[in-house]
């Protein structure tokens, strides 16, 4: 497994303003080997970067040393494709296909997908599960040609947006599609959120899982289900066990770290602490 760390981790991640040369060279002054990049409909990285700056800033990777070949975003939390408005989804779809042409253009294999709302703390949206559930599937049937052309998965992200609560039936999704283009991006701290147990998702998705992220929460049961963002191995993650299970479908790719908020020392900490719940320090290339 490689270790790496998110774009939005870093100071100025969040509004897409961290110029790539200083994600650069963060993530190798904290012992990171790779980068995921974020991109968005402004800043540094957008959906209308062109080829030939993808070919500087690719350029600029390579020099680095850094391993890049994933793309985070949250375009589907503004313009979603399972809104209940045709204009947004239309919309949702176009943003998708030009961010996926950049993510290949800067020579990303993977794509993190949010797979729209059916009902968030984040979102203003409220979807029928079943009209969400349609929705989707036309957006992915548009994106998935694309995605086959780029040679470029799409990565469904388990996220806190009402969908996919089950690993059966994002499995059964992911299937129902036949294509290798199409995989899950499995968020382990994210599923803290819904009380599920990671190594049991783990187990279910198998080969589907394409990427892995990880943050941690720490659970204050006091009947209303509350927790919060914590260092990774200070929350309710098994982590011990999570990692077998990655282990024993033969998981090898990026560990990326999505860690938030930003302070001055969150990238030191979880380097610290990835290489402590990983062993990454063990192996000088990052792989385990």
């Amino acid at each position: 497994m490689i270790k790496g760390i998110s774009y939005l981790s870093f100071e100025n991640g969040l509004s897409n303003n961290e110029s790539i040369e200083s994600a650069l060279s963060q993530t190798k002054f904290f012992g990171f080997d790779s980068l995921e990049l974020g991109i968005s409909t402004e800043g540094v990285l957008t959906t209308n970067t062109s080829k030939a700056e993808c070919l500087k800033i690719r350029k600029k990777i390579n020099e680095s040393g850094i391993f890049v070949d994933s793309m985070t975003n949250g375009l589907s939390w503004g313009v979603s494709p399972t809104s209940n408005d045709k204009a947004t989804r239309n919309k949702s779809i176009d943003l998708h296909k030009d961010a996926m042409q950049v993510a290949s253009n800067l020579g990303c294999k993977a794509f993190l997908f949010v797979p729209g709302v059916v009902k968030s703390p984040i979102s203003s949206d409220i979807v029928r599960y079943d009209r969400a559930l349609d929705r989707l599937r036309y957006a992915i049937n548009q994106l998935l040609p694309i995605a086959e052309d780029l040679d470029i998965d799409i990565c469904i992200e388990n996220v806190w947006n009402g969908l996919f609560y089950s690993p059966i039936e994002l499995r059964d999704f992911v299937d129902s599609f036949d294509s290798n283009k199409l995989g899950v991006y499995l968020d382990i701290g994210n599923l803290i959120g819904y009380q599920q147990y990671p190594p049991h998702w783990i187990e279910l998705l198998n080969s589907r899982i394409k990427r892995v992220q990880i943050k941690d929460f720490q659970e204050n049961f006091d009947w209303t289900g509350s927790f919060s963002f914590c260092d990774l191995g200070a929350g309710d993650v098994p982590w011990k066990e999570t990692i077998k299970a990655l282990h024993s479908i033969n998981y090898n790719n990026t560990i990326i770290a999505e860690m938030l908020p930003w302070d001055e020392t969150i990238l030191a900490r979880t380097s610290a602490a990835m290489d402590q719940l990983f062993n990454f320090n063990e192996d000088s290339n990052g792989y385990d």
